[in-house]
């Protein structure tokens, strides 16, 4: 692994840090970047997560999925953890944590907000991350695709009712769908019809000295 790959939770936790650095010092940068949003998503961190996954998904080959349907057990047991376990097991540790041990320190009100916050974290299962994780443990590419294009799927229909039956509300924000693995996968399959274009020619580079793309 590269250095940036071998020390990624060490740069995880200093951009955190940089991040509680600069909202104290330059609060007006902070609000800045979070007042940069369409239809309550945030521009910046929409292009993040966009920048984050095309690069990756460009060395998916669609055409290799049909052969994922071979190996279901793990798309089952990632359904299963994702939405009969990981939801109601993060709104129990939300109430105990913030309803109970944390209790003495947090007024109800913000209590309430932190498990909100914790359940609709919960019922939405993580698209990018999931790429970059399993291009670090050399992971198969294509049955990751598999996972997060089922996932995303899976929950444009059950995440509403999970976070409302959680909530004990009617009313709530629905999840955001990341493009980025969509726009990767048009992008590899429109490289690939030219034997010059830029991507397949670092494609190329890529497999020559051994890096293998999710």
């Amino acid at each position: 692994m590269t250095v940036f790959e071998k020390y990624l939770s060490l740069w995880i936790a200093l951009a955190m840090a940089a991040g509680i650095l600069l909202g104290n010092l330059a609060p007006s940068v902070i609000r800045t970047i979070a007042a940069a949003e369409v239809a309550r998503v945030n521009l910046v961190v929409a292009v993040l997560i966009w920048a984050m996954v095309y690069p990756m998904m460009v060395g998916v080959d669609p055409r290799s999925l049909r052969d994922v349907a071979k190996q279901p057990r793990g798309l089952m047991i990632t359904l299963v953890v994702n939405w009969a376990i990981k939801p109601f097991t993060m709104a129990a540790l939300a109430v105990v944590f913030f309803n109970t041990l944390f209790a003495p320190w947090i007024a109800p009100e913000d209590a309430s907000q932190y498990i909100a916050g914790l359940i609709l974290l919960g019922a939405a299962p993580c698209t990018a991350m999931v790429f970059v994780w399993s291009h670090l443990t050399r992971g198969d590419g294509t049955y990751t695709l598999l996972q997060v294009s089922v996932n995303d799927l899976i929950m444009v229909v059950a995440f509403a009712p999970i976070v409302a039956f959680l909530l004990g509300r009617d009313r709530h924000r629905g999840p955001v769908v990341d493009t980025g693995p969509v726009g990767g996968a048009v992008h590899r399959a429109a490289a690939c019809r030219g034997a010059d274009h830029p991507v397949r020619a670092l494609a190329h580079r890529r497999r020559s000295t051994g890096f293998r793309p999710v």
